[in-house]
């Protein structure tokens, strides 16, 4: 029982390092822009493509991990400067579409150069072993996945709290206009976290790619997911995507192997009590 347990502790950490990636993107852009990003799926799904054509032509897994989310933010950069920076004083409704629309897109271009089979990413011999925990086998590669989403976690909460940028995105999403007014170009803060932001969602596709393959699928699959976990953590709150992240992780985890018929249900089970309890998630404000 201690290995067990021990293990699908260890299972649902890497799980919610996919997930840390995928909802504190979602929640850098919503907390500075305001931008419910439904575009954020096929993001990921963009990052795990572009890793895997990344690894086949260079044979290294590290180099696509370092293109593939540079890849993916540069072009939500150029979609931030070429479309979504002409409606900011629009409804929010149309942030919807626009980023639904570029989800549909996405996943057209993705079907057109990658095709619909769902592609394996091969990781590199040293991390394709097992480790023995417990006289119990565990991927080497999850342990990666907990070290890189905690390396992550450490990195972004350091460059929020103790960068000069950082405290200018922290002032841009509390007050854009007085930022604006005290000479800081809002609009190039907005295109730099919106990048970011995608980069992370790459970043999280290509980290995936290995586990689940690359696949069209993988867009629908996690967007739901992300949503769930900016829910549960608060809109626009770092900690709060990590918290979230992290309980429904150890949701799906624990809920697959004992409740497997409602595994998904438990994790709306969940998002409910929360909105029920704290409207504005765990660490939101309230409204």
């Amino acid at each position: 029982m201690p290995g067990f347990l021990s293990i699908e502790c260890l299972n649902a950490l890497s799980e919610a390092a996919l997930l840390f990636f995928l909802g504190v993107g979602l929640t850098l852009i919503f907390g500075i822009m305001r931008i419910v990003n439904f575009a954020h799926g096929a993001l990921y799904m963009l990052g795990a493509f572009i890793g895997y054509s990344v690894a086949r032509l260079t044979g290294s897994f590290w180099l696509a991990l370092l293109l593939a989310p540079t890849a993916v933010g540069l072009l939500g950069s150029l979609f931030e400067f070429g479309i979504l920076r002409r409606l900011y004083r629009r409804d929010a409704s149309a942030f919807l579409m626009v980023t639904f629309g570029f989800a549909l897109v996405l996943g057209e271009l993705a079907r057109l150069i990658w095709g619909s089979q769902s592609l394996h990413v091969s990781l590199p011999s040293a991390l394709s072993g097992v480790v023995f925990l417990f006289s119990l086998p565990f991927p080497v590669y999850r342990l990666f996945l907990i070290a890189s989403g905690a390396a992550a976690a450490l990195f972004l909460w350091q460059f929020l709290e103790r960068t000069r940028f950082g405290l200018v995105i922290r002032a841009t999403s509390q007050n854009p206009e007085m930022m604006q007014a005290l000479g800081t170009d809002v609009a190039l803060v907005r295109r730099a976290v919106f990048a970011i932001g995608c980069g992370l969602a790459g970043l999280g596709g290509v980290l995936a790619a290995p586990l689940v393959t690359a696949s069209l699928g993988m867009a629908v699959r996690v967007i739901i997911d992300a949503f769930v976990i900016v829910i549960i953590g608060g809109m626009g709150s770092f900690a709060g995507s990590l918290l979230g992240a992290l309980l429904i992780a150890f949701v799906q985890v624990f809920g697959e192997y004992y409740f497997p018929d409602l595994a998904l249900a438990l994790m709306y089970l969940v998002m409910l009590l929360v909105l029920v309890l704290r409207p504005g998630g765990l660490l939101g404000k309230e409204a």
